[in-house]
Formats: C-alpha cells, sequence, structure tokens
C-alpha cells in the first residue's frame, strides 16, 4: 500500500502561554502544503515474527539519528500496542525538506497510523487516529486529515477553516541550517496578541504582511541572520506574503505570478515552487 504524506506551513504563530507540563499552548493556522514524501507499507510473512517486526528502509533525503527511533517505526509500535499487528516492510522516500518546520516526520508517522488502519481494516476512527497521533508529536494529529485548521493547545486541537490560498504560487526556501525546537522555544516570549491569526488569515491577503506573525522569526532570526536575509529577498522578488513556517528553518512564500529566479537568488538552498491548482 502507497500513501503520500503531505507537508504543512504555518500562516501566524504565536506562543500565548507556557503549560505546567512544560510545554507552551498556541495559536497558529496550518495549511497543507503539496509537497510530499512516499511511503509504501507491506505485511510480511508470519515466519518473519521474531525479527524487527517493522522493519524500514529509507531514500532521499537523509534522516538524522538510527531508523528504528524514526517516527514512522513510532507509530507502528504505538498503534501495535492497541490493535496487535502482522509485521510489515516499510519504505520511506523523503523529499519534505527535514528540520525545516514543514511536519514533514509528523505527516510520515500519521499516515502510518491511516496506512495500517486501512491495510489491516482495524475500524479506528479518525478521532481514535487523531487521539494516537497526538501521542506521537504535536502537530501530528493535524496529518490525520489534512485541511486548513486552526490549531490551539500544543497544536493538537483543530478547528477547520474555511481558507484556500492554492490560487497563489508558492515558493519553499531551505537554507543549509537546522534549527532545533528546543532551540527555538528556548529564546521565545510568551504573550496574548492583539488580533487573532485565524482571524488576520481571513482578511484579504495584502494586510497578512503587516499583521500576520510568526513568533519564532523573532526568537530565531537574530542566530541564524540568513533567515531574515531570505526573507527580505523573498519580497524584493514581489512576493505578497513571506515567512518562515513553525520554527524553522525553511521560509515560505506566495507569489501572484511565478517566481522565475528562485533558484539563481538561493543557489545555496534547497528550493521548491508549488503552482497554482487550476480550477
Amino acid at each position: 500500500m502507497e500513501v503520500n504524506p503531505c507537508a504543512k506551513i504555518n500562516l501566524g504563530l504565536n506562543v500565548v502561554s507556557k503549560r505546567s507540563d512544560g510545554y507552551h499552548n498556541l495559536e497558529t493556522v496550518f495549511y497543507p502544503v503539496r509537497l510530499y514524501d512516499q511511503l509504501t507499507v507491506e505485511p510480511l510473512p508470519l515466519d518473519h515474527v521474531g525479527q524487527s517486526s517493522c522493519q524500514l528502509t529509507v531514500d532521499g533525503l537523509d534522516i538524522l539519528g538510527d531508523v528504528q527511533d524514526n517516527l514512522v517505526v513510532k507509530a507502528y509500535h504505538l498503534l501495535n500496542e492497541h490493535r496487535p499487528l502482522p509485521p510489515v516492510k516499510v519504505h520511506l522516500s523523503k523529499r519534505i525538506p527535514t528540520q525545516a518546520g514543514m511536519g514533514g516526520g509528523s505527516a510520515d508517522c500519521a499516515y502510518m497510523l491511516t496506512a495500517l488502519n486501512t491495510l489491516f481494516s482495524l475500524g479506528l476512527s479518525k478521532a481514535e487516529l487523531m487521539h494516537l497521533a497526538a501521542q506521537l508529536g504535536a502537530d501530528c494529529a493535524f496529518f490525520i486529515e489534512p485541511q486548513p485548521a486552526y490549531a490551539e493547545g500544543i497544536g493538537n486541537q483543530l478547528q477547520p477553516l474555511p481558507l484556500n490560498i492554492d490560487s497563489y504560487y508558492m515558493a519553499i526556501v531551505k537554507p543549509p541550517v537546522a534549527v532545533s525546537t528546543k532551540e527555538a522555544f528556548a529564546n521565545i516570549q510568551v504573550h496574548c496578541p492583539e488580533k487573532n491569526c485565524k482571524d488576520i488569515v481571513l482578511q484579504p491577503i495584502e494586510t497578512w504582511r503587516n499583521e500576520l506573525i510568526n513568533d519564532f522569526e523573532l526568537s530565531v532570526i537574530p542566530q541564524y541572520p540568513v533567515i531574515g536575509q531570505i526573507k527580505q529577498q523573498l519580497y524584493g522578488l514581489g512576493a505578497v506574503y513571506a515567512a518562515m513556517s513553525g520554527s524553522g528553518s525553511a521560509l515560505f512564500a506566495l507569489f501572484s505570478n511565478k517566481p522565475c529566479q528562485l533558484q539563481k537568488t538561493f543557489s545555496d538552498c534547497a528550493t521548491y515552487v508549488i503552482p497554482p491548482v487550476k480550477r
């Protein structure tokens, strides 16, 4: 069985308070992006019992760490605790940039849960899958059924939004910089914004530049000035709106016309252009 986990961006992100459990309460808007990994899941013969019950191989972009610590493997073992599973062979082709703030790992594990649910006819509901996904990561639940959504809590309380920006070209620029989420949170200043990002994104997109804020930019850019430089260059290329996604280091920008100079301007970065949806 083959599935294609998608990326996401954050349209605004405010860190509003610190919780007693050590996490932070957020306000953000998740938006799915048509940039995909590829995940293939196949049952293994029962004579593989006793070996690794989830055999994962990876190609494409490099992933740090032991493959057995990958969220895809963790998703298998978590679900196996609730519904015993046959052993599986899994292959992940990694295309969503890593350490980018685009949710690639979260998407992979969420799609792994839905793939296993379908492949083995487990009958888990969307709510049950979302509950499991939230145990794997703050934004994992979003990817069980990715659609534009306003998120609160640690990113797991989701409210669908009537938002569509697919008529714009979307550019993604990922500099050769790795920003750890722990590092990004360490310097954050919690606050309640004057205006909620949920309300701002429903305004004309031309207003976003002056109102829609990612709080992580304030903590990350002073440490990695190249991220701020890229943001300004994206506006110089004609972006209607540009921002860092999540805790970085990837930036996204929305353009009315195709940004033809992207790869030339950012020759030392990974770049992607996602065309509008034709209607």
